[in-house]
């Protein structure tokens, strides 16, 4: 049968690869384009242009060898003088060295990383022109040149000027040096920190190369959870390595600074961040650190979190303790990236714990200081409100992190496109500076005018042959660096880009897998977490439903504190007959989700708690459109399973039997989650689920004696 549908697919014009297809190339296949337009480039592209000789030029050149190789089936030629059908490629000052001055974007338009593609004409010349200021406009550029090739868009009348709406586009690693990755789902980590720095695998290479291809500029290669070891000089020499190999693509190198390193490594008997002696050998360490790596970028931090040492065990600051080491990076222009992830088993509500410790330190940190704010107030869930963080801090820059890394929307094994979850969260309005006060236009300085801005993602990727596991994991890595580089960007246009270079440009793969990819999140929402429900995994991994969790030591890190479900209703009350965390809220956002009655469903036990006949918006009872939610959940990766069934003839064998199988995977999970749940809420609203839904197969006994033991990541 399949040797048919691959026969039916050639008469029809269709490319259908017989070899494996790994995934490994991610979104930089390059494969050989249709005749037509492949012919259509070569006149565009007889020759190449490029007098620059910094490495980065080196770089684009190798890249374009790669690309032009596999996509038109000739290696590109290169000369100095300008004919028809050049592609030229050159900063300002290497035009001039041509004796050519066009009229260009201003640097002012452009920066230091943006740049321009025009197809024009010097003379009586036409010719195809990736201009910018610096080298790494010039790589953006080309990759951006290469990202419409790949999609066979048309290039006779192209003219684009772009630049970064983020200074800082990073991926945070949860990398530790024994090579295994917390909450990672692809394996264990892509640096061997055992062979380096005299071993630098080709996969080193080729992580830069996917990073640079959608703007991502930084890495911090370790856990948060952090090691002082990487500190210490044999680590630094691997972090060298690294870093040299990155700066020609335009990507620095972070690690992730332990607050007790001091005591650790350095002897000292105490890491106060007001002690002389802890000030000074945190100012000998950077020293060092930056004689090794002159473009070192800083350090990310978590203190006082989950067990983590900080300033707060000498009774100092988040501020006090961050300034410290903004003080001791300082001279090198280094930054310190701060993360507000803290929260005390003491409070009446974890969700307000971030803002009651930040928002009263807002304008005593140093100035190159980011507090690096999760996007909602929890902890990465499947739907979270904004965090109020965002709004409050006018005069300290924020930084979002999201979490690629699927923790709580279904690992490795779910397909969740999480591109709407973070347009969802970077659309919201805060309304701090009254409507349209967007967290999009917070992070990126716009209304607080920021001196620097940002967007980091945990990264989802691993020693798996394609990276991440899930093959379509893939396209979040890539939505992360696309929204980071401008989050104007649509969720649907950054699938069709993905798709179509990943995959195939044929419309029916294009139109289908993107529909799957669009319809993907909210589906892992209904069937996890529908109407603000929230943080009711498992325990410890956080793999399949446990909405009974209740025997952890703290009351925050048992599902039951987070829906309080009993007879009379269910949810958490936010308001101010509550925990009044909606306070932390600008006015706009208090009346958004203030009145149950007017609260969008999707929010509404996020803020409320209702009872089980309580009318939802959409007119059915709370309890009826629990029922409804999560069977929709179901039956909508009930239909993925059908769709890409029908995709078999225009994907390669291996992806389409790996997605394949996960897809059945996933119902599995997904009615895992529905009939447990379900079950478990019944028990207090003593409603029978309508009988034109499915009804559970198992007693809730049954789940609630599943043990998921050794999932991967915990």
């Amino acid at each position: 049968m399949r040797s048919i549908l691959m026969l039916l697919a050639a008469l029809a014009g269709l490319h259908v690869s017989a070899s494996a297809e790994t995934g490994y190339d991610l979104w930089l296949r390059y494969q050989h384009l249709p005749t037509v337009v492949a012919g259509r480039y070569q006149v565009q592209l007889r020759q190449v242009v490029m007098p620059g000789q910094t490495p980065t030029h080196q770089v684009i050149r190798s890249e374009l060898k790669t690309a032009l190789t596999g996509m038109l089936g000739k290696t590109p030629s290169y000369g100095n003088h300008l004919q028809a059908g050049n592609l030229l490629i050159a900063t300002p000052d290497e035009w001039q060295s041509l004796k050519m001055l066009p009229q260009l974007a201003s640097r002012n338009q452009l920066g230091s990383e943006g740049y321009q593609i025009l197809s024009t004409r010097l003379g009586s010349t036409s010719c195809l022109v990736v201009t910018a200021y610096e080298p790494v406009g010039l790589l953006y550029g080309t990759f951006h040149l290469l990202r419409l090739m790949q999609q066979q868009l048309p290039l006779q009348t192209i003219n684009i000027t772009e630049k970064p709406t983020l200074h800082l586009r990073l991926l945070n690693h949860w990398d530790n040096l024994d090579r295994h990755v917390e909450r990672g789902y692809a394996g264990n980590s892509i640096w061997n920190w055992h062979t380096l720095p005299h071993i630098l695998e080709q996969r080193y290479t080729d992580y830069a190369r996917a990073n640079a291809s959608i703007g991502i500029n930084g890495t911090v290669l370790t856990n948060v959870n952090a090691n002082a070891t990487v500190l210490t000089r044999p680590y630094l020499l691997k972090v060298k390595a690294l870093a040299e190999l990155f700066r020609p693509y335009g990507i620095k190198v972070y690690l992730t600074a332990r607050f007790s390193a001091p005591l650790e490594i350095g002897k000292l008997r105490t890491a106060d961040p007001l002690d002389p002696q802890v000030q000074q050998w945190w100012k000998q360490k950077a020293a060092e650190i930056y004689s090794l790596i002159p473009d070192f970028g800083g350090f990310l931090v978590k203190a006082n979190s989950e067990g983590q040492p900080g300033p707060q065990d000498y009774k100092r600051t988040h501020a006090e303790g961050a300034n410290m080491l903004a003080d001791a990076v300082a001279p090198y222009n280094g930054i310190v990236m701060w993360r507000a992830f803290v929260y005390d088993p003491e409070s009446n509500d974890r969700f307000k714990q971030a803002f009651e410790e930040f928002k009263p330190l807002d304008g005593r940190f140093r100035e190159n200081v980011m507090v690096q704010v999760k996007n909602g107030p929890i902890d990465f869930q499947p739907r979270e409100p904004f965090s109020p963080l965002f709004g409050a801090m006018p005069q300290t820059p924020l930084l979002m992190e999201f979490q690629i890394t699927q923790e709580y929307t279904g690992q490795g094994t779910n397909l969740c496109y999480l591109a709407p979850l973070f347009k969802e969260v970077l659309d919201a309005d805060t309304y701090v500076k009254g409507t349209g006060s967007s967290v999009a236009k917070i992070i990126d300085g716009s209304l607080h005018n920021y001196s620097c801005t940002g967007m980091a993602g945990v990264s989802n990727i691993g020693s798996d042959i394609n990276w991440t596991g899930h093959p379509l994991a893939q396209a979040n890595w890539y939505a992360l660096g696309r929204l980071a580089w401008n989050h104007t960007l649509s969720s649907g246009s950054i699938a069709e880009e993905w798709i179509r270079q990943t995959f195939s440009n044929h419309p029916t793969v294009v139109k289908t897998l993107g529909n799957m990819l669009l319809q993907s999140h909210e589906a892992v929402v209904n069937y996890m977490t529908p109407v603000g429900l929230t943080h009711i995994m498992y325990n410890g991994h956080h793999y399949g439903p446990m909405p009974w969790g209740n025997t952890l030591n703290r009351p925050d890190w048992n599902p039951v504190y987070y829906h309080r479900a009993d007879s009379a209703g269910i949810g958490f009350n936010r308001t101010a007959t509550g925990t009044n965390a909606l306070a932390q809220y600008a006015p706009g956002v208090q009346q958004l989700f203030g009145d149950a009655n007017k609260c969008p469903d999707d929010y509404l036990l996020w803020f409320h708690r209702v009872a089980w006949d309580h009318k939802m918006q959409s007119g059915r009872t709370l309890w009826n459109e629990l029922c409804h939610k999560y069977n929709e959940g179901v039956d909508t990766i009930r239909s993925f399973t059908r769709q890409w069934e029908q995709l078999q003839p225009l994907v390669d064998a291996e992806r389409f039997r790996h997605v394949q199988q996960l897809l059945q995977l996933q119902l599995l999970d997904a009615i895992w989650w529905r009939d447990a749940c379900l079950l478990y809420f019944q028990t207090f609203a003593r409603q029978p689920i309508p009988a034109n839904y499915e009804q559970p197969q198992y007693t809730l006994e049954h789940y609630k004696n599943i043990r998921i033991v050794y999932a991967p990541g915990n």
